[in-house]
């Protein structure tokens, strides 16, 4: 009989909404030796939470989430707030021997994210950074490309996430507009994923060099009665370069009109190369120097066959799956680490490292130079 693992969740927006969702769907897919049991919400406006959980079947409200992180009846500590409070609930909740699932970025700053690993690792507890997009299948199968020896010894990786939800300059103002709460715009934001996925594909950064620009530097109140400035970025850009020798580019914007969610990696070697697009999140774009010269060019690999990561627990090939299935595949490789008392990844240290690569763009912009990360966590 499958266990039962008592999740707690704080925060009812988004990402609380996709991660509700990977909890109620994952045991329908998977065989994971826990069955979620969505035990309590917590948010700090009552009706908004109270909506939320009879929406998901949550089974009980908090408005607290340090009433939360103490209840003996909470196994798991799922943050989806802001950034602000990242650190504080974590800290928390691992001294009450909570696992916890956190949100990214993983913090404000680098101060604030090894404070959340040294807390984690104190207690013993299990720790992951919901850098979903690790969970797309046709990630993992680009890694598998890479960790075969098939794309060569890596020379570059061109990484771009672009989106224009924030074009018009009327768009009201909003917490990820205010460095207070947010910490960064863009650059937290989205250059977040891309940062991780480059560790993740190519190796660790060594130094690096960026720009960072607010094109709307006031936006109307939510009442419209007024303005506010805006003290985050709204686009970064950066140059990289590896420990192994690759080198890096990277942009993040929320001002790239007609671009939704359009996230692009570009990864080149020594013996081949591939694409990937999120908005194509099906498809890699694999290129080999081993094909006869006639012969060569990328081809469209459809990662949808039952030997692809994770793809034999849903549908038979050519029938495609979506963005919210990264969460479920993510929650369910956090369930197994949980039952096996072993490491996930990405987890708290992976935070850390990415954050410790977006401070140093920042500082980089900041003062013009190149800035050289940290040799180690």
């Amino acid at each position: 009989m499958t266990k039962e693992i008592r999740v707690g969740i704080v925060g009812t927006k988004f990402m609380g909404r996709s991660h509700s969702n990977a909890f109620i769907d994952v045991p329908h897919f998977f065989e994971v030796p826990f069955t979620p049991v969505l035990q309590a919400a917590c948010g700090r406006n009552a009706a908004d939470l109270a909506a939320f959980a009879r929406q998901f079947g949550w089974k009980s409200q908090e408005t607290s989430w340090e009433k939360l992180v103490e209840r003996e009846d909470i196994d798991l500590v799922d943050i989806s707030t802001s950034n602000l409070t990242h650190c504080a609930i974590a800290v928390a909740a691992a001294k009450h021997g909570k696992h916890i699932l956190c949100e990214k970025p993983l913090a404000m700053n680098s101060t604030e994210a090894r404070q959340m690993l040294d807390a984690v690792q104190e207690a013993g507890v299990r720790h992951m950074v919901a850098f979903n997009y690790r969970r797309v299948p046709a990630i993992v199968q680009a890694k598998k490309l890479i960790e075969e020896g098939k794309i060569g010894k890596i020379y570059h990786i061109n990484a771009v996430y672009l989106q224009d939800w924030i074009v018009d300059p009327n768009f009201p103002m909003a917490w990820r507009f205010d460095a207070k709460e947010a910490g960064s715009g863009a650059h937290g934001d989205l250059n977040a994923h891309i940062i991780d996925l480059a560790r993740y594909l190519v190796g660790e950064f060594e130094a690096v060099s960026g720009d960072m620009t607010t094109f709307v530097k006031e936006r109307p109140t939510p009442d419209g009665k007024g303005k506010v400035q805006v003290t985050v970025d709204d686009a970064t850009s950066f140059l990289a370069r590896f420990t192994n020798g690759a080198v890096g580019t990277f942009t993040a914007t929320r001002f790239a009109t007609g671009r939704k969610n359009f996230l692009r990696l570009e990864v080149f070697g020594s013996k081949g190369a591939f694409n990937f697009n999120l908005e194509r999140l099906n498809e890699l774009e694999y290129f080999s120097l081993n094909d006869p010269v006639v012969e060569q060019g990328f081809r469209q690999v459809l990662v949808t066959e039952s030997k692809h990561p994770y793809v034999n627990a849903w549908w038979p090939p050519g029938h495609i799956i979506g963005w919210e299935h990264t969460f479920i595949h993510e929650v369910r490789d956090l369930l197994i680490a949980i039952d096996q008392k072993a490491e996930v990844y990405p987890n708290f240290y992976d935070g850390l490292r990415c954050q410790q690569v977006l401070d140093a763009v920042a500082l980089s912009a900041a003062e013009k130079r190149w800035v050289t990360i940290p040799a180690e966590g």
